[in-house]
């Protein structure tokens, strides 16, 4: 194996492990990155950086686990395991329907650095704007949540499709909109990366699995285990963070990544690819 591509894998596998359940968007800092370390053919990369999603998902299974074997035994029984699967499946099924519809349109004309940091920067204005609003606490835990709750934040998620958004930091701040509390929006958002990413990484690689040889496979296999790793300490950092704080931090930092991407670009700087 060629070891710089693998040590750029290493670092394709940090970034999205880091960024998966920050409010930052980890598909447009691999989009940015990629192009940076001129990681991959196109193709390659996307289903690169789709697959290794896998391994941030296993590190969220891992940190909940105690949670989620309790919740798969007592589906039999459980009337509350019950009521936060349905939720889950709920919530699942706008982003679903809307990545099928709109996902090569989507990967066609915005996975791209300008496209992507435009999205940073307006994300990050909607985050500040959020934040100041008054927030007034109707749901203080998931087992708390109703349906309706459960479609809000999927329908929320939607906006998710957009690279650069942030599939967290859309149900995170759709969550607090609708009256979650801060830690149930972040956790709802950690369950609900588990069947959203799962599905677009199966589907992705299914689409695409003639593009895998030995070669790409070690490629993802590195990715995937550093991702479980970054994305292990990520969750636990972000979740010990918002005991005592709020997303306006994730904000700032948006609008200046943004910021930084959008005047390279315009002054020629960087050459992003288009």
């Amino acid at each position: 194996m060629d070891w710089v591509l693998a040590l750029k894998a290493v670092v394709m596998g940090i970034v999205e492990g880091l960024t998966e359940f920050l409010p930052i968007s980890s598909t447009g800092h691999l989009i940015i990155t990629g192009d940076i370390l001129n990681f991959l053919a196109k193709e390659q990369r996307d289903v690169f950086e789709i697959f290794i999603q896998l391994g941030a998902i296993v590190a969220v299974c891992w940190e909940y686990r105690t949670r989620l074997i309790r919740v798969v035994s007592g589906l039999p029984g459980d009337a509350q395991a019950r009521r936060f699967t349905v939720n889950l499946v709920i919530a699942f099924i706008p982003a679903a329907v809307a990545g099928l519809a709109l996902s090569k349109t989507i990967k066609t004309y915005l996975f791209a650095p300008v496209p992507v940091a435009t999205a940073f920067a307006v994300g990050g204005l909607v985050i500040i704007w959020a934040e100041r609003r008054k927030h007034t606490v109707r749901v203080a835990e998931v087992d708390a949540m109703t349906w309706k709750d459960a479609l809000k934040v999927g329908l929320a998620q939607c906006f998710a499709l957009i690279p650069g958004t942030s599939r967290s930091g859309a149900t995170i701040i759709g969550g607090l909109l609708f009256g979650l509390s801060r830690r149930t929006a972040t956790e709802f958002s950690f369950f609900l990366a588990i069947p959203t990413l799962t599905a677009a990484a199966g589907y992705d690689l299914y689409k695409h699995r003639a593009l895998l040889d030995s070669h790409m496979t070690g490629l993802l296999a590195i990715g995937c285990v550093t991702s479980f790793i970054a994305a292990l300490l990520a969750v636990r950092g972000l979740l010990r963070y918002i005991a005592h704080h709020d997303f306006t931090i994730f904000a700032w930092y948006r609008i200046a990544f943004g910021a930084i991407v959008l005047a390279t670009a315009y002054w020629g700087v960087v050459s992003w690819s288009q």
